[in-house]
């Protein structure tokens, strides 16, 4: 039943409003607003679904929040609807960048319940009434200027302000560029990874390639006992065989040659 420090405008609206002796006077259609210093003075509700008449309500009548009622002190002042039009108000106004286009609307408006200040509106992309679609906070001091039914900036697009609430649509599109990112940060990981081992793998494969394998080492020759043909066949040439082939190749006595 207390109230809180700050609240929104439309949550003030869609409550209907209920005073101390108990009576429904309706619920919230408009806000009672001054523009020029940003600040909400109260509340406009509708007592009768039918008719013209409505009743004006102070913010600081405001005493208490339920879940579907605001409960005031005191009565409200009597108005009509061709009276209320007349207030001025920027929720519903067209938002426009610093070229003149529109880019949003006001949808909402977050207010400070002991001063009536408004600590920043709420803007939306598409129809403020679709309670579904983003909302992004436009402070009042980044406004440049305000007509009836317009709202001057020098922004560049909504991007330039900070997000206050995703809708479905704009909530899928954030998260599939964080799982975007995540993913790609991942597959950098992984390729640094699989770069990391093919590279050990190829410095032990060389190492591997360079040492000589204990089989040829084995079976390698002793350079001290290697031997060429002919001292093979030397070797196996005996004195026997020496002294029969010395005794073939003899030649005859001098006076022995027919010759001389």
């Amino acid at each position: 039943m207390s109230l809180p420090e700050q609240l929104l405008l439309s949550d003030l609206l869609r409550r209907h409003v209920r005073c101390d002796q108990g009576i429904d006077h309706g619920a919230g259609a408009m806000a009672w607003m001054h523009p020029p210093v940003h600040r909400l003075l109260g509340w406009i509700s509708k007592p009768s679904a039918f008719g013209d008449r409505r009743q004006a309500w102070r913010l600081d009548q405001l005493r208490g929040l339920s879940e579907l009622e605001a409960l005031v002190k005191g009565p409200g002042a009597d108005t009509d609807l061709p009276t209320v039009d007349r207030l001025p108000t920027l929720i519903e106004a067209v938002l426009l960048d610093r070229q003149g286009q529109v880019i949003g609307s006001v949808a909402d408006a977050a207010v400070d319940l002991s001063t009536g200040r408004i600590v920043h509106y709420l803007v939306s992309r598409s129809d403020p009434r679709l309670p579904g679609s983003s909302r992004w906070r436009l402070s009042p001091e980044r406004i440049s200027d305000q007509q009836p039914g317009q709202v001057f900036t020098g922004l560049s697009g909504l991007d330039d302000l900070p997000l206050a609430r995703a809708s479905v649509r704009q909530e899928f599109l954030r998260r599939g560029r964080r799982w975007r990112d995540q993913l790609q940060e991942e597959t950098e990981r992984l390729r640094d990874q699989f770069q990391s081992a093919g590279d050990r793998f190829e410095e032990r494969l060389e190492g591997w390639l360079e040492e000589e394998p204990a089989w040829e080492a084995e079976q390698r020759p002793d350079p001290a006992d290697r031997r060429g043909p002919a001292e093979e066949a030397w070797d196996d040439w005996d004195d026997e065989d020496a002294a029969t082939a010395d005794h073939r190749t003899r030649r005859p006595q001098d006076d022995q040659d027919p010759w001389l």
